[in-house]
């Protein structure tokens, strides 16, 4: 993303979010905030763009950040049995989970960079959606400062076991620097966990989704914001458990779509473009 200026992926990924409370029913992952935040004028867009929402496309884009979102958020429910305390939330954009966290003892950081953070706050004002006192923002811009560090001085405790969610993020960054920020959450110890996307490699795919892994690839790179790194999921869950991670799984549509969108009439599925990683130490 360019300087000073809020990530385009973040505004993009909000108003999926919108147009599936707008437009599936039943939705997925219910987000009662989702519309506030984005603002009056796009919900507007949305609704006059109903026609365009349901291309194929742009439908399973809308049904894979449902899904990842929904899945997220149960894993992070199961965790507090566990004993988390803490839940970060990785490049938040504006995502809503802590304007309507119902569990009063979950503190909430939300890590994102100064400019985007500094908009999302500005987003918040004017939809009248109060800050709880449970969040604490945690700006971060990596040329100037580490994860490590930008934590450690929001209050982060090491000490208290925590949930990191890092959605969205991942296909933007090189390899390495996904690496680095998955060895520094298995570096905190017993009872982190940690819940990410990733774009799986070209290769990986057949057929129609070639087809619209090449669409997407080439509207992200429009805006500037274009992919960096593609992963091989059984490669990946390798890397990722030779950081030292006890439990690692890969998933995907084969437990996705039994889970949350059996019985379904309006056609909405996720498609084999993307995984998501659940890893805990």
């Amino acid at each position: 993303m360019e300087e000073n200026r809020p990530s385009g992926t973040a505004m993009r990924a909000a108003l999926h979010r919108a147009a599936h409370q707008l437009l599936d029913r039943p939705p997925i992952f219910e987000d009662p905030l989702a519309l506030r935040i984005v603002g009056d004028e796009a919900v507007k867009v949305l609704e006059a763009d109903s026609e365009n929402q349901q291309r194929p496309m742009i439908r399973a884009l809308r049904a894979s950040l449902a899904a990842r979102s929904r899945y997220t958020e149960d894993a992070l429910t199961a965790s507090l049995a566990r004993g988390v305390g803490q839940y970060v939330v990785l490049g938040a954009g504006l995502d809503t989970f802590a304007y309507r966290n119902a569990h009063p003892s979950l503190r909430v950081f939300e890590l994102d960079h100064p400019a985007t953070q500094a908009w999302k706050r500005e987003r918040l004002a004017a939809a009248h959606i109060a800050v709880p006192p449970s969040l604490t923002f945690v700006p971060v811009d990596f040329e100037k400062q580490t994860l490590a560090e930008g934590l450690s001085r929001a209050g982060l405790d090491p000490a208290v076991p925590t949930f990191f969610c890092w959605l969205g993020v991942t296909t933007y960054l090189t390899k390495s620097a996904v690496m680095d920020t998955l060895r520094f959450v298995a570096e905190r110890g017993a009872g982190t966990e940690i819940v990410c996307d990733f774009l799986v490699t070209r290769e990986s795919l057949q057929g129609r989704e070639c087809a619209m892994f090449d669409r997407l690839a080439e509207v992200v790179a429009s805006t500037g914001e274009p992919f960096l790194t593609l992963l091989e999921p059984a490669e990946f869950e390798r890397e990722t458990r030779a950081l030292g991670f006890g439990q690692v799984d890969v998933v995907g549509p084969s437990v996705l779509a039994p889970r949350y969108f059996a019985g379904r009439i309006d056609g909405l599925h996720v498609t084999g473009l993307s995984r998501l990683l659940q890893a805990r130490v």
